[in-house]
């Protein structure tokens, strides 16, 4: 998604109240992390966990939708891409309240005895295919350093029993995701499926589960209206990031 001329730099994305820098991330700040940071619930959010966390944008994004004693950690696996969390995350108005972790996941989560409220991650799509430019963007595009199986299960240990553990995903592998999230005992609260338009099948899908069982809550989103705007559902999710809303 662009910026206007005006709030664009080749080396990041300007928000109302922070800038993401990107340009040692293998992936960008985007439509799909704009969403589930817009989307997740943090209501009774009191420590809150962003697995992947690339540039650091969901962290600093739950950071702003929080109040003062909400505390965030952020993990993330590659050096450059953790280096330059840190930054974000330095130069923004919430340094005291994240913090980044350089690690694997899966063990910096056996090592860890915190539980959080919130857990959440745009995580790799896809099964590994044809190879990309760099192993940063292999690892961030494909599930070779973290399968949906293992995240699921790591979530699992780290999540409270009122927790939620929030993902967006292509519409093609929501499914199978969710299937193995309700084999481990996880359970389907959340659900929004994303489209372009209004007259488009969906081709995102923002979900929430959770340890503890209830009402499931299901409804759609498109991102413009006819005329191509941003669409009003779209347009209040968002307006408290985007400059031009």
């Amino acid at each position: 998604m662009s910026q206007p001329k005006a709030q664009l730099r080749r080396d990041g994305f300007t928000f109302k109240e922070f800038f993401v820098a990107h340009d040692r991330c293998a992936m960008k700040v985007g439509t799909d992390g704009l969403m589930l940071g817009a989307w997740s619930p943090v209501s009774k959010a009191r420590h809150v966990l962003d697995i992947g966390t690339g540039s650091g944008l969901l962290a600093l994004m739950l950071a702003q939708r929080t109040g003062p004693t909400v505390t965030i950690d952020a993990v993330e696996l590659d050096e450059q891409a953790a280096s330059q969390a840190q930054e974000n995350v330095q130069a923004s108005p919430w340094a005291d309240r994240i913090t980044v972790h350089e690690a694997d996941i899966r063990q910096w989560s056996s090592e860890n005895t915190a539980r959080y409220d919130l857990i959440v991650s745009n995580p790799p799509y896809f099964d590994e295919g044809v190879k990309c430019a760099t192993p940063e963007r292999d690892r961030a595009r494909y599930t070779t350093t973290l399968d949906h199986q293992a995240l699921l299960e790591i979530a699992a240990t780290l999540v409270t029993e009122e927790g939620f553990f929030c993902v967006v995903l292509p519409i093609e592998a929501s499914e199978l995701f969710t299937q193995k999230a309700l084999g481990i005992g996880w359970h389907l609260r959340l659900r929004t499926d994303v489209s372009e338009t209004e007259s488009r099948l969906p081709h995102r899908v923002l979900l929430a589960f959770s340890p503890r069982a209830g009402d499931v809550f299901a409804d759609r989103l498109a991102i413009r209206g006819p005329d191509q705007r941003y669409s009003d559902s779209y347009t209040a999710l968002t307006q408290s990031f985007y400059l031009f809303m």
